[in-house]
């Protein structure tokens, strides 16, 4: 029987959105460095072949250029205009201390907000759990932007499971009950699906998301056949991270390794989530 291939979908907040112009919030302070490398340390146990990262295929290019330079010591992160990112931070960092080839980019991009749906019956029930994210993930980041709570406890908080699964649960599951409804006028959204049918509107939103995902989906698969790697990690926002699992869990060629495996925290009070991974 062929061995499966081991893959490790990472969560992580987008790092260059955490920088507020205060110093607390900066990834390039001393005490953030040394907090992403315990990260990266937790990482580096998995023994990646490749690492996939949240940018496009046809950026492969540039990431290849900047990596090379990199690898040589010759690119300081501090001088890209997007140095911040888990990209960098962690995709780039990662990968030279494994002394990996380039990461390669499996994103494919498209914009929808999760404010896009507004109306419709049961409307309630999406924009409670829509509360109930913000309500547990916005004190924690305001925690990590005050150096009150580190990057690696942060990170390996995001990836428990109760987390992925509160957010996988509003932006796929929950959704499907509001019916009858509209988007917002304005909202964003660059997902063209043709025609919105307002009786499932709840549906439709998730038909966006997911399209997206799937696609990011066949990006990692073509990654993993043209590399031939056996052990993938691929670095997403978090709320990627429930509906890749689910895809790849049922591929046969393939074995999910769960990020928290590897990412330990022992701050997880601050979630204060019961079984149902309500707050």
């Amino acid at each position: 029987m062929a061995t499966k291939v081991q893959a490790m979908v990472v969560g992580s907040d987008h790092l260059q959105q955490l920088y507020n112009r205060q110093p607390a919030s900066d990834v390039f302070s001393p005490k953030k460095q040394a907090e992403l490398a315990r990260v990266r340390a937790q990482l580096a146990k998995f023994r990646p072949d490749v690492i996939l990262v949240e940018a496009e295929p046809k950026e492969q290019p540039q990431i290849d250029s900047l990596y090379a330079l990199y690898q040589k010591g010759t690119l300081r992160l501090e001088d890209l205009p997007t140095g911040r990112s888990e990209r960098y931070q962690i995709g780039f960092a990662l990968a030279r201390q494994l002394g990996l080839p380039s990461p390669k980019g499996v994103d494919y991009y498209a914009a929808t907000s999760q404010s896009l749906l507004s109306s419709g019956t049961n409307i309630d029930a999406f924009t409670q759990e829509l509360r109930r994210v913000q309500t547990v993930a916005r004190p924690l980041r305001a925690l990590v932007q005050k150096d009150s709570l580190s990057l690696n406890d942060y990170l390996a908080l995001v990836n428990q499971p109760a987390i992925v699964g509160l957010l996988h649960r509003m932006q796929f599951n929950t959704p499907a009950l509001v019916m009858d409804g509209s988007f917002v006028a304005g909202g964003t959204n660059t997902v063209d699906l043709g025609k919105v049918d307002t009786e499932y509107i709840g549906a439709h939103f998730i038909t966006l998301f997911y399209n997206r995902n799937l696609k990011i989906y066949s990006n990692i698969l073509r990654a993993q056949q043209q590399t031939q790697a056996k052990r993938v990690l691929a670095l997403f926002g978090v709320a990627h991270v429930g509906v890749l699992e689910e895809l790849l869990a049922v591929n046969p060629a393939y074995e999910v390794m769960h990020a928290a495996k590897y990412l330990k925290t022992n701050k997880t009070k601050l979630l204060r989530l019961d079984e149902k991974g309500r707050r």
